[in-house]
């Protein structure tokens, strides 16, 4: 959970503050290996989706209904979602606030190599999907203060306090557990059967590619790879690889200057309105709102 057609493709404050409803909160931080988004809002909605990324949602006021896979959650202050990378989930409040930390499975691995956990080969999942736990209520106030501050060094006060929530995960709500199936990739580990079709999508998701192509790099028929992913995965390959775009076009929108139509054409979207409408039902804001929140 960490989202209109867009004429005009320079972002203006004018045009965001007419995308949002007065008193609400929208900040987001995009950074190599982690991202943050905080959310105050009187009404939110976001479509079944996925994150490439270990997602931590902290509820610090108000409810939210959540639903992980198909379990229905919910969440209330002090709540907080435990999201694996891959796992679908959806939301909905009319009123709440809270912290959405996606942690990348890269970091999360050097981190399991680096304490001596387990060797790369590893599967890393959460015990449980909802949990409470103080300390990670704290930090998402210590990563708010920071946000809002904005003070000299904040930027690696937020490595600090996202490393060592990756690690207090580790130590208290990740399980780690060594598997001949996993292999180490660029998008983190994976299972080794897949490895070589989630790098083609990696490589390839600003292009129009086919199923077929995607399963050949796999070395599997379209059928068998389709069925060995959902399995796998939990998500179609067409949702992985629309997850991915979104993925690329948030930290385009949130590190560069690009017009919006030629993100959403570089992350492989012909149509600017299509993008948008994809976008919002995923995130719950507009591409141009995401980018004037951004810091």
């Amino acid at each position: 959970m960490n989202g209109a057609a867009v004429v005009n493709e320079t972002p203006t404050e004018s045009s965001s503050t007419a995308d949002l409803n007065a008193g609400e909160v929208q900040r987001f931080i995009s950074r190599p290996h982690f991202g943050i988004r905080h959310t105050v809002t009187t009404n939110c909605e976001f479509q079944p989706h996925s994150h490439t990324a270990f997602t931590v949602v902290a509820v610090l006021g108000g409810q939210m209904s959540a639903v992980i896979e198909d379990r229905s959650f919910d969440l209330t202050k002090g709540a907080v979602a435990l999201i694996d990378v891959g796992q679908t989930h959806s939301a909905q409040s009319s009123a709440v606030e809270f912290l959405s930390i996606g942690i990348s499975p890269v970091l999360v691995n050097e981190l399991v190599t680096e304490i001596g956990v387990i060797r790369a080969s590893a599967e890393i999942v959460f015990r449980a999907n909802v949990t409470h736990d103080e300390t990670i209520e704290q930090l998402a106030n210590q990563v708010i203060a920071e946000i809002s501050a904005h003070q000299i060094g904040h930027a690696a006060m937020l490595d600090t306090l996202v490393r060592q929530l990756a690690i207090h995960l580790l130590r208290c709500h990740l399980t780690v557990r060594k598997s001949e199936k996993i292999e180490l990739s660029r998008a983190g580990p994976v299972d080794r059967r897949l490895r070589r079709a989630i790098e083609f999508m990696h490589d390839n998701f600003a292009d129009e590619i086919a199923l077929d192509e995607i399963a050949a790099a796999a070395y599997l028929s379209e059928y068998h790879f389709a069925r060995l992913f959902k399995q796998i995965c939990g998500i179609t390959p067409h949702v992985y690889l629309a997850n991915l775009r979104l993925d690329r076009a948030r930290k385009l929108l949130a590190e560069t200057t690009l017009p919006i139509s030629e993100i959403a054409s570089a992350v492989g979207y012909q149509s600017q309105s299509h993008f948008t409408k994809i976008f919002k039902s995923i995130t719950g804001v507009t591409p141009r709102v995401y980018r004037e929140s951004a810091k």
